[in-house]
């Protein structure tokens, strides 16, 4: 990786000590990072973390969190420029050659990231795999202790398949501190997990911090999330530090304004209109490709001014708190940023945007509905006895645990998968379509956006001329332009990349859209984009939803009923403001519970 001298640091780098013998855990100091393609990922950015200190990164997709931590592992791609420095123990790591900084990661550092299927072999016993970074069989075994893994000496020849989510994320957690690393950094580890399984995996990395002393660097979009992990946010934006503080004062009395717009577009489970459009920021982040000469953010900023285009703000002291910020009006609009927040957002009468819903008709209806898995070894029972219907153009919610048996519903009512018993019956309209959490594992990579919308309209009995105009209509639907036809999905970010899938699903309208946890790998801002677009396609087209998810907040802003699953029965159905304000199950209340809240971490 080649080295050339730093540029545009956001404070200067003689402001922070340049010794071996630095105190902190890792630093960066006017890290800047460019990749292949003309792609500028970070621009001089400096970061100090603390030994035993939990830091979480915050920000939109492509505000470079994850290249962040990337760098500071010496794991950023091999053709990767740096400038700068990024210093794990006593290793500057962009200078560094590939065995020094592999010799600075086994002594220094662990990592955990969001899949842990893309992590561990399969191949391999979970055993196998920690001894590979452990010295003995009784540190396998103290490591999975430490982290809550249930009878670890039993269970060390299980291989990964054979284990839950939970537990996965747990062996992926005991690798990483095996060792007692003095940082590890976590990529997004709770956001596939659902919402109890994240409570407990919040409260073992704190526990493992206060008991190891172990540094974190937490990357996560969901702010709550970073809120009750940890001691200090980081809100990234453009590759460049936005503001920093305590989660307390950088959640509460955001100093700058795009993370006032980050929590002005964050999901409540109650409050609010539900008919209401949801606020989201205005305009798309920058191209890293061509970031622009002043402050990143004054492109999608109501506070700008002339000045703001030219110049790129240094951090200083924050106007709102004892942190940093880095905005040139910080101080003169600190009095107007919450009343700015409010008057940005935009709000339709529920008679315009509240989606019609046809009770005297059923987009799906499903009657007794039995589904077993088997393996050689045991038979595991996922949807038992389960009946429900969706009206046309109606909406509902499926949540629970983790293999409560709501994705195998979904993929029952499009097709995906034979019932063993029970039927299902769909309405009127065109077959049902699903939309998968990863949007781009779902799109054929080497086809064209409009090739890909073009595949779903054969049969159609339209021309040429009649198809062109119903891709371009469609997209203009969805919130993208025509261009993107020709665009292949690699090229476009993930939000982008929703919508297409969304597009291809109703470009043919459905009588029924299935969607499996479409929002959850998205940014607050995205996610609620994607709800906006499905509560206009449900308006526009009439078409029903069936969404299965985790985050009961997305739940309450996108179904009119929600209903609640366990064991694979439905345990609780109604309204969804009625089961989340009112949950009568056990289930209902524990999942509530166990929800992480910006009011509830401080009231």
């Amino acid at each position: 990786m080649a080295s050339p001298s730093a540029s545009d640091p956001q404070s200067p780098v003689a402001s922070v000590p340049s010794a071996a013998s630095d105190p902190s855990a890792a630093s960066v100091r006017g890290l800047d990072l460019r990749l292949p393609g003309g792609v500028h990922a970070l621009r001089g950015v400096d970061l100090e973390i603390g030994k035993g200190e939990i830091v979480s990164l915050v920000g939109e997709s492509g505000s470079g969190k994850t290249m962040l931590g990337l760098s500071l592992l010496g794991l950023a791609p091999a053709e990767a420029r740096f400038g700068g420095e990024a210093w794990l123990g006593d290793t500057e790591m962009c200078a560094a050659d590939e065995d020094e900084r592999r010799l600075a990661r086994r002594a220094h550092a662990g990592a955990v990231f969001q899949d842990p299927m893309t992590s561990l072999n399969p191949t391999m016993k979970i055993g196998a795999q920690i001894g590979e970074a452990a010295a003995s069989r009784e540190a396998v075994v103290e490591a999975l202790e430490q982290v809550g893994f249930p009878e670890p000496a039993r269970r060390l020849n299980q291989y990964p398949h054979e284990l839950s989510g939970g537990l996965r994320q747990r062996v992926m957690i005991a690798m990483a501190i095996v060792r007692r690393p003095s940082l590890i950094l976590l990529d997004e580890p709770t956001t596939a997990l659902d919402v109890t399984l994240q409570r407990t995996t919040l409260r073992l990395l704190r526990r493992l911090r206060d008991e190891l002393g172990m540094a974190m660097l937490f990357i996560t979009h969901d702010l709550a999330v970073a809120g009750e992990v940890a001691d200090r946010a980081v809100v990234l934006y453009g590759g460049r530090i936005a503001e920093t503080g305590t989660p307390r004062d950088v959640f509460t009395s955001p100093s700058h304004p795009y993370t006032a717009g980050l929590l002005g577009s964050r999901l409540a489970l109650a409050g609010g209109d539900r008919d209401e459009e949801l606020e989201t920021l205005a305009g798309e982040p920058p191209d890293p490709r061509q970031p622009p000469p002043g402050c990143p953010f004054e492109p999608r900023c109501s506070f700008a001014r002339a000045e703001c285009a030219r110049e790129l703000p240094p951090l200083v002291p924050a106007s709102r708190h004892g942190g940093s910020d880095a905005c040139l009006r910080s101080v003169e609009i600190a009095p107007q940023l919450e009343e700015g927040a409010r008057a940005a957002r935009r709000s339709t009468a529920a008679a315009d945007v509240a989606p019609k819903t046809d009770e005297s008709s059923a987009a799906l209806t499903v009657t007794g509905l039995d589904k077993s898995f088997r393996s050689r070894r045991h038979t595991h029972r996922a949807v038992a006895s389960v009946s429900l219907a969706v009206p046309a153009g109606g909406a509902l919610a499926l949540v629970g645990e983790s293999g409560c048996g709501k994705t195998t519903i979904l993929r029952i009512a499009v097709g995906l998968e034979r019932a063993d018993r029970g039927e299902v019956a769909i309405g009127s309209g065109g077959r049902p379509q699903m939309v998968f959490q990863d949007a781009g594992s779902s799109l054929t990579p080497w086809l064209t956006v409009g090739a890909l919308l073009e595949e779903r309209l054969r049969g159609q009995g339209l021309d040429g001329e009649g198809r062109s105009r119903r891709i371009e209509e469609t997209l203009t639907m969805v919130g993208l332009s025509s261009e993107v036809a020709t665009t292949r999905p690699g090229r476009l970010s993930g939000g982008q990349r929703q919508r297409v899938a969304l597009a291809r699903a109703v470009i043919v309208p459905p009588a029924l859209l299935a969607c499996d946890e479409p929002t959850s790998a998205l940014d607050v801002s995205l996610a609620a984009v994607v709800i906006n677009l499905l509560r206009r396609l449900r308006r526009e087209l009439g078409v029903a939803l069936l969404f299965v998810t985790h985050d009961l907040a997305v739940a309450r802003a996108i179904a009119d009923e929600i209903a609640v699953m366990a064991a694979g029965e439905i345990v609780e159905r109604g309204p969804a403001d009625e089961v989340l304000e009112r949950p009568r199950s056990d289930e209902a209340k524990r999942l509530l519970e166990a929800v992480p809240s910006l009011e509830r971490t401080w009231t």
